[in-house]
């Protein structure tokens, strides 16, 4: 009888053992994309191929609710292995103690040296530490309907002033209804309108995340000024506080909206729905100075990993030589390897120099805590109210730099 439960024992034990391994060899990596064009199940047999002893379960989060899902997750104990992360989130994932330092591993890593020079810098840690591994980048920039601004005698807008002027002859009744079927702008007030509204804020000279910086009157002006292109223009379309992505790059393609700012990721989504009737331009000087987002995208290791060089492993394979295009070629973002960038042909080249042009006043969003709440919550919440009258432009202002000035 001894014997029996002894054999038993063992073999429970050995059940475990066998358990705990298999799970230490699995990988749960969540990502976002966007498009059907999904690459990421030939990566994973590509990366499963090479590195037999390793398992990777990759799961495709929508956006919308992405970072609410990894915040929990994280305080619920199930945090994915790895992820697609942002800057913005960045600080805050810090503070919860939830990143793996890279340091090391990059230091070792023979495709550090294929990464753009600047991106480690623009992707460190608020400690100086590196917990992300960047896997696409871009900077945003202006898009506009070239047949209309020829159609209208416009040209591509330099300023504040000039995006306005042409903005207002945009809107207008093309069919004889009665009713206005082009806006001038679409522009984003939900969730990442941050970035429209900062390349008319933020440039303002200044204008800053800083106490003061949001509360002076320039900057109270550069959201007045977005506030009046709605309510008294209206050449945003009455949807726009409330327009996410899909809705405003959706009524660019439709021809309902003649210019919107986003980046190159959408660029050849804009080209077949336009053809040569799209270009891009940089975002207007406004209120003395010109800004505009880089957009960046890493990736992180979780320090609750069961098996960290495993994880470490799948997500340097991402931004490795050849994978990283592959990546990008579906993200339709640039590469982050020198290699891939140097022969890339995947956007027309008005749009890469529209890119390359927009890089001297590209920036970043502050690498706090306070900006994923600004991101998620404050700005889409205040902007929304602001748009329709709830708040004053002044008010919306207020509690921005009261979040970043507690």
């Amino acid at each position: 009888m001894k014997k029996s439960l002894s054999v038993a024992a063992l073999a429970a034990a050995m059940f475990v053992c066998g358990s705990a391994a298999n799970a230490e060899d699995t990988v749960k990596f969540w990502y976002h994309f966007d498009n059907a064009d999904n690459p990421m199940a030939d990566l994973v047999s590509r990366f499963e191929a090479k590195n037999p002893g390793i398992k990777i379960e990759a799961e495709n989060i929508p956006w919308n609710s992405y970072y609410d899902n990894l915040y929990t997750s994280i305080i619920a104990g199930s945090a994915p292995d790895a992820a697609m992360v942002k800057m913005h989130a960045q600080p805050r994932l810090v503070e919860m103690g939830a990143l793996e330092p890279l340091d090391d591993r990059i230091a070792a890593w023979d495709g550090a040296s294929d990464i753009q020079e600047n991106l480690f810098d623009l992707t460190k840690g608020p400690d100086g530490n590196q917990y992300y591994l960047p896997v696409q980048y871009v900077v945003l920039y202006l898009y506009y309907r070239a047949d209309m601004f020829k159609e209208l005698g416009l040209e591509p807008p330099k300023t504040c002033d000039d995006f306005r002027n042409a903005a207002i002859k945009l809107t207008r009744d093309t069919n004889g209804d009665g009713r206005k079927d082009v806006y001038g702008f679409g522009f984003r007030g939900g969730k990442g309108g941050h970035d429209h509204w900062g390349s008319m804020v933020l440039s303002r000279e200044g204008a800053s995340f800083d106490k003061g910086g949001l509360t002076n009157d320039a900057a109270v002006a550069g959201t007045q000024f977005v506030v009046d292109l709605f309510e008294k223009d209206k050449v945003f379309p009455p949807s726009a506080p409330n327009d996410g992505f899909k809705e405003v790059t959706g009524a660019f393609k439709a021809g309902t909206t003649a210019m919107t700012i986003h980046h190159i990721g959408s660029a050849n989504d804009m080209v077949a729905a336009l053809g040569d009737k799209v270009s891009a331009t940089t975002v207007p000087e406004c209120g003395g100075g010109r800004w505009t987002s880089f957009g960046d995208e890493s990736t992180a290791v979780f320090s609750s990993a069961s098996n960290k060089d495993a994880a470490w492993k799948w997500i340097a394979f991402l931004s490795s030589e050849g994978n990283n295009k592959e990546f990008n070629e579906s993200t339709g973002q640039l590469p982050v390897t020198k290699s891939d960038s140097a022969n890339w042909t995947l956007h027309p080249k008005r749009f890469v120099d529209a890119t390359v042009a927009s890089l001297p006043f590209a920036h970043m969003l502050p690498n706090r805590p306070e900006t994923s709440d600004f991101v998620n919550t404050e700005w889409p919440v205040n902007m929304q109210r602001a748009l329709t009258g709830e708040i004053t432009a002044k008010e919306m202002n207020e509690k921005i730099e009261a979040l970043f000035n507690h």
